[in-house]
C-alpha cells in the first residue's frame, strides 16, 4: 500500500496538505492559499490566502462589459464546502 496512492477523489486533496491550491467558488471568487486542513464536505482551512473576486457590468451608454477584479490577502480562511466549486493541487513536476 503506498501513501501517496490516489484511490477516492478526497486523496487528491489529502495529498495536498500544508501546500498551496488553487480554490475556485461561486460568485466569480478565486482563492489561491496554504491547505491546513478539510472534511468530507470540501470545508477547508486555508492559510495565507489570495483571493481574487471579478465582477462584471455593462456600461449602460456604450454597451460594453466592464469587467473588475478586486484582490485582497487574508491571514486564514475557513471555506465552506458548498461553495466550491474546483479545487486544483499545486502542479507537480516530474
Amino acid at each position: 500500500f503506498v501513501m501517496n496512492s490516489v484511490e477516492v477523489p478526497l486523496d487528491l486533496i489529502r495529498l495536498s496538505i500544508d501546500e498551496r491550491i488553487y480554490v475556485k467558488c461561486r460568485g466569480d471568487r478565486e482563492l489561491r492559499g496554504k491547505l491546513h486542513a478539510f472534511d468530507q464536505h470540501l470545508n477547508m482551512i486555508l492559510g495565507e490566502v489570495e483571493e481574487v473576486v471579478t465582477t462584471s457590468e455593462i456600461d449602460e451608454e456604450t454597451d460594453e462589459q466592464i469587467v473588475k477584479s478586486a484582490k485582497r490577502s487574508i491571514e486564514m480562511l475557513f471555506v465552506r464546502g458548498d461553495v466550491v466549486v474546483l479545487v486544483s493541487p499545486p502542479l507537480r513536476t516530474a
